[in-house]
């Protein structure tokens, strides 16, 4: 079936607003449109663009195009052709969509090759009778230097917004529920993502590729298999951020094995400071593995996860800076003069984790004396320790509790 070319919008009835834009008033407007000047459009109550299932509801090739409070539904399920609710081409730098409302099968907002664009407010909804691997992306930048992202609401899409080879952009404030990946960077650099909430995801964010990250003041609630998860990230910020509850789950199109339920996944990735966040009732509390060394790791909360650490190191990790480390919820030192700082180093690992490590089918034997036997003597002589990671200066207190009272 060939689709036919998108109508222009201008041959819709505007009205003028008398403030140098246009009015869409309510009606149903069935088809693809298209703008290819700059306009200003707002859509009254009730304006509704409906694209009968075909092609992009909305195609924008101009640059300096605002449209604010329009309905946009039925668009195309083609994600070879990126069939997407507002489709914003590259000479439509400026762009700006805000608060409109998207319901649809494929992608939600897809930017390509322009920059300077705003998404601001929107509400967009993908179709959950769809496989997730099946569903466009809610938003998905591409080459989209400087895009601002702000306070959005996705849900039921496959990632909630998706981030390509787009540099210097501002994630803020949106709210990623029920998708695959809540945030998805792939090949990025020097971008923000700044005070986000995920919740029920398979990976709250997907940090890939990238570098000089700032990742600041986000929230993973309920998310699976990974709250965080840093693969190849480098020179990259990770600070004040709390994540809980994140639980084991199916791992079928997890993009590395061995999905736990890891609160935050660290792979490959070096030179990042990861301070002042909170990890908290999760089946991992961190995980580091492939030479992910020579991170600033301190002043985080671990607490209560079922287990706190993961990590087999060539060498071993100290995880204080300037005689501060992490609080630990099983940490079992003291604190004998008062300080705030735990009197003896807190080692999550020992030699029989690594054992469980290498050798899963030994847990079967976790409460063996054998096991036991193995473990009094790693205590007894200590010269047997391997590498592993060390916080010589715990934290008796909670260094987080001011991101436990903002979390509404």
């Amino acid at each position: 079936m060939v689709q036919a070319a998108p109508q222009p919008i201008a041959e819709l009835p505007l009205q003028a607003d008398g403030e140098g834009g246009w009015r869409l008033p309510a009606g149903e407007y069935l088809g693809s449109f298209s703008i290819d000047r700059p306009l200003q459009i707002r859509c009254e109550p009730g304006a509704v663009l409906d694209a009968q299932g075909q092609g992009n509801a909305l195609l924008i090739e101009a640059a300096d195009v605002v449209l604010e409070g329009c309905a946009l539904r039925n668009w195309g399920r083609d994600l070879t052709a990126m069939n997407a609710a507002v489709f914003i081409g590259k000479e439509a730098h400026g762009a700006v969509i805000r608060d409109n409302r998207l319901q649809g099968p494929g992608f939600g907002i897809w930017v390509d090759g322009t920059h300077d664009v705003r998404l601001i407010g929107n509400a967009i909804q993908g179709d959950p009778s769809v496989r997730s691997q099946d569903r466009g992306n809610g938003i998905h930048l591409y080459a989209a230097r400087g895009a601002q992202v702000i306070g959005n609401r996705v849900r039921d899409t496959r990632d909630g917004i998706y981030i390509d080879t787009t540099n210097g952009g501002r994630l803020e404030g949106n709210t990623l529920e029920d998708l695959r990946y809540g945030i998805h960077y792939m090949f990025s650099n020097d971008n923000q993502v700044i005070g986000n909430l995920t919740r029920r995801t398979r990976t709250g964010y997907a940090l890939m590729q990238s570098r000089k990250l700032r990742v600041i003041g986000n929230r993973s609630e309920q998310d699976e298999n990974y709250g965080i998860l840093m693969n190849y990230i480098t020179y990259s910020t990770l600070h004040d951020n709390l994540v809980s509850e994140v639980r084991s789950g199916a791992t079928g199109d997890s993009m590395i094995a061995g999905a736990e339920g890891k609160a935050l996944f660290i792979y490959n990735s070096l030179f990042n400071s990861i301070e002042h966040n909170h990890f908290q009732g999760s089946a991992l509390g961190i995980h580091l593995t492939a030479g992910s060394e020579d991170n600033r790791i301190v002043g985080n909360a671990f607490v209560d996860n079922r287990q706190q650490v993961k990590y087999v190191a060539s060498r071993t990790q100290e995880w204080s800076v300037d005689g501060r480390g992490n609080y630990w919820s099983d940490y079992l030192g003291w604190d004998r003069n008062d300080d705030g700082l735990g009197d003896v180093a807190y080692e999550p690992n020992d030699n029989v984790d690594r054992l469980l490590w290498l050798y899963p089918q030994v847990r079967l034997l976790m409460h063996s004396p054998g096991i036991e036997l193995l473990r009094w003597v790693q205590r007894a002589f200590p010269v047997m320790k391997s590498p592993g990671v060390q916080d010589s200066h715990p934290l008796m207190q909670l260094p987080t509790r001011d991101l436990l009272e903002a979390a509404p």
